[in-house]
């Protein structure tokens, strides 16, 4: 695992070689975190192109893993971030192909396979035979193409775009956007567009970033740029929404316990490959299901104790530490765990904005950071139970998404919308009150709350709409931000249509192709990379997902019970009462710390002044929201968080 950067510019501004090496040493050195125990540059003046890299040495850690690395003709040179799983079954096919010319490896790392596959069939054919998480900049000798190339799922991160003026233009990549803020055309033009993507969600969703005329390339991509063709050229070769398409037309016809012997096999392989490294290697357990599943797994597979990490809260509702401590001892598993205290967790805070680099606003980064820094002490690589939500039908907002739909859409569009103004008409104070009136067992807490909430929703036009307000932290963001402007994303104006899919399967694929590579992907690989540890998501296994994606919803989602098929692998090796329990979000308790100890921090964020002063907000609906959160008359975390985000981050980008 590393981080890369690069520089491609006209002669105009790459004739001093010192300086134009200078800027790339400089814009790599960022990164770090991300690689901490080599560097390397590589630079063709003449061709304005340049490449700088931070090595995590993980597989091969001898110099022969040295980069940026060129092919064995000289045709290629490579800045790669990530694992190729299957490079060894790769080099033995290249070896079945072209024996006389590939006897000679220089070490045993996949950078080098990933090469010489491009050599024998092109970068395209390689990345389809490639398992994988990745994110690499290829320049080509021969054509003067430079290449930007994102794994299937999004795992890893790249960014983008062309800065400065026309006599000092110039195209930057690299793995962080820290990276691309050392060059000097680097322009940071906050983009308010962006930023109501972000208030609606709590990330940016690729392709778009913070800064205007940045971008992220998306999962499954190859972009191509030259001198001479500046635009840069897109295109898929992976796509979740058409493999998956493929997939259910080959609908699994097997009964369901050959659909978990099939997942087993599958899985065990992903996880056989994963575990493949040269350092000390562990896992993330929380005593989940999916995380479970992995360490069950990688236990089942190894001749020692597997290393696991949890953290801890010992705030009610917010602790899984002793479910996922049970699950370790009936495994074996060699565990490590770490009960933090609200200090701890609010210690991670300032380290935030520089962390993740744009404004992020997923409150469990917290803990990931606390998980990712505790398993470092012990191990420089940890596998992770990510993916098996969005491939197994996990989130309960899938079942409770279309049971809602089905109900309200029973209902004619206007009474509803006369409905959800009836709601909101009463306070949230005096719906609290009224919870009395349940019978004994059946209160709800934070009734008020609940039904403002569930009212914001009452209108929507169709299911996609409904499915839209349950994900917006802030579902109105252009009425926040000054001159905010909302771009269209695969969830809003430019949505793939899906129709193959049921409901619930359109929203599992949503999630797929949004949530999971810019909330939960991001928030890993921001958190341990942050550590120096690498992290690796076994269900992102395209194999895995292309199996999953063959089977019947009700073999995901069966008499009201989600993650059946996965459960049903997990119980083969951990028994059902020390899984069974209502799912817990791996959170912390921000709304009663915004009340209490990040009190004078929030309030210092979110000053009217300040937000006058600054410029991006309407001061008068935070402060408002601000109040009633203190007040108690309401429970605004989200939003708040989501504010506070982008204000911390913005104190950063000013000092910096």
């Amino acid at each position: 695992m590393c981080g890369f950067a690069g520089i491609l510019v006209g002669p105009k501004i790459s004739n001093e070689d010192d300086i134009f090496r200078e800027i790339l040493v400089k814009m790599a050195a960022t990164l770090n975190s991300r690689g901490p125990d080599d560097d390397g540059y590589w630079c063709d003046i003449e061709n304005g192109i340049g490449l700088g890299h931070r090595r995590l040495a993980i597989v091969d850690i001898s110099s022969a893993g040295h980069q940026p690395m060129l092919s064995e003709s000289g045709r290629y040179v490579i800045a790669f971030n990530g694992e190729i799983y299957n490079h060894l079954s790769l080099r033995n096919e290249l070896k079945s192909f072209k024996e006389s010319d590939w006897k000679k490896w220089h070490g045993h790392s996949d950078t080098e396979t990933l090469l010489a596959c491009m050599e024998e069939w092109g970068l395209e054919k390689t990345l389809h035979k490639s398992v994988g998480m990745f994110a690499f900049s290829l320049w080509d000798k021969k054509t003067k193409n430079l290449f930007l190339c994102r794994d299937r799922f999004g795992e890893k991160p790249l960014y983008y775009g062309w800065q400065g003026d026309d006599a000092n233009r110039s195209f930057l990549f690299a793995s962080e956007l820290k990276a691309l803020k050392t060059h000097p055309s680097f322009s940071s033009k906050i983009d308010r567009g962006s930023l109501c993507l972000f208030l609606r969600y709590g990330y940016i969703p690729a392709p778009f970033s913070v800064y205007d005329g940045i971008y992220k390339l998306e999962p499954g991509s190859i972009l191509s740029v030259s001198l001479s063709n500046p635009d840069p050229e897109i295109t898929k070769y992976w796509d979740s929404v058409d493999v998956a398409v493929k997939c259910k037309a080959a609908l699994f016809t097997g009964s369901p316990m050959q659909a978990v012997d099939e997942l087993e096999r599958l899985a065990k392989s992903a996880v056989h490959q994963q575990m493949v490294a040269d350092v000390p290697l562990g896992t993330f357990l929380s005593g989940g299901i999916d995380s479970s599943t992995i360490v069950a797994l990688m236990q089942a597979q190894s001749s020692r104790p597997v290393k696991t990490f949890t953290i801890g809260f010992n705030e009610e509702g917010f602790n899984e530490a002793v479910h996922a401590k049970a699950v370790a001892n009936h495994l074996g598993t060699d565990h490590t765990e770490l009960y933090v205290s609200p200090k701890q967790a609010m210690d991670v805070i300032p380290k935030l904005p520089s962390l993740y680099c744009e404004p992020f606003a997923d409150s469990s980064q917290i803990p990931t950071y606390l998980v990712s820094q505790l398993a470092k002490q012990k191990v420089t690589v940890s596998l992770s139970g990510d993916a098996g939500d969005e491939l197994f039908c996990g989130y309960n907002r899938y079942k409770l998404t279309s049971q809602l739909w089905r109900k309200l859409s029973l209902v004619p569009t206007p009474i509803r919308g006369v409905a959800s103004k009836l709601i909101t008409s009463i306070s949230p104070t005096a719906w609290d009150r009224l919870s009395g009136i349940f019978p004994e067992g059946k209160s709800y807490a934070a009734l008020g709350d609940k039904m403002h909430k569930g009212a914001g929703v009452l209108a929507s036009a169709d299911f996609r709409s409904l499915y839209l307000g349950i994900v917006s932290q802030i579902p109105n963001p252009t009425e926040w931000v000054i001159d905010g402007y909302e771009p269209l994303t695969t969830l809003v104006g430019n949505s793939p249509t899906l129709s193959e899919f049921n409901a619930i399967e359109q929203i599992m694929l949503l999630d797929t192709i949004n949530y999971l590579p810019d909330d939960i992907l991001t928030k890993v690989d921001r958190a341990a990379m942050g550590v120096s540890l690498e992290g690796r998501v076994p269900f992102l296994d395209h194999r895995i997902f292309e199996f999953a994606w063959t089977l019947p919803l009700n073999y995901k989602l069966r008499d009201g019970q989600t993650k059946w098929l996965l459960r049903q692998l997990l119980y083969r090796y951990v028994p059902k009462e020390l899984i069974e329990r209502p799912k817990m979000g791996f959170g912390v308790p921000i709304g009663d710390w915004l009340c209490g100890p990040l009190r004078d921090w929030a309030e210092t964020l979110l000053s009217e002044d300040r937000l006058r002063r600054e410029g991006y907000f309407h001061p008068e609906i935070i402060r408002s929201k601000w109040a009633e959160h203190l007040s108690g008359r309401r429970n605004w975390q989200s939003q708040l968080w989501t504010i506070l985000m982008f204000q911390a981050w913005l104190e950063n980008e000013r000092q910096s």
